[in-house]
């Protein structure tokens, strides 16, 4: 099996335990907001935005686990392009992520959710 280096491998499953908050935390937000005010015109882009970030976080979730799988299979080591590719997700979410929080949180702010 190759290994990522130590570094690089407690990044990965920090962003992922970050991008699985931001999905728990969007659908709960989005599932709590339903439950209180409904589905109306003025909750409807509110309600789209969090099902948004859970889309957007999910697929990043789903590359870095896919990642780390075919890291495990590479033999003797890891493929340069492999690893560049891994560093570029890394970058990517690390940029996207707090964006992604922030829009939760505005949406709880907005509509006073827990």
């Amino acid at each position: 099996m190759a290994n990522l280096p130590t570094e690089i491998a407690e990044t990965i499953w920090n962003l992922k335990r970050q991008l699985l908050d931001i999905i728990n935390e969007a659908t709960a937000a989005e599932s709590n907001l339903f439950e209180r005010f409904g589905e109306t015109s003025e909750t409807i882009p509110f309600l789209d935005e969090l099902k948004n970030v859970a889309e957007r976080a999910t697929p990043w979730f789903s590359r870095l686990s896919n990642a780390q799988l075919r890291i495990a299979n590479a033999q003797p080591s890891i493929p340069s392009d492999m690893l560049d590719l891994v560093m570029q997700s890394i970058e990517t979410i690390q940029a996207e992520a707090p964006a992604l929080e922030r829009s939760i949180q505005e949406v709880k702010s907005e509509w006073n959710l827990p």
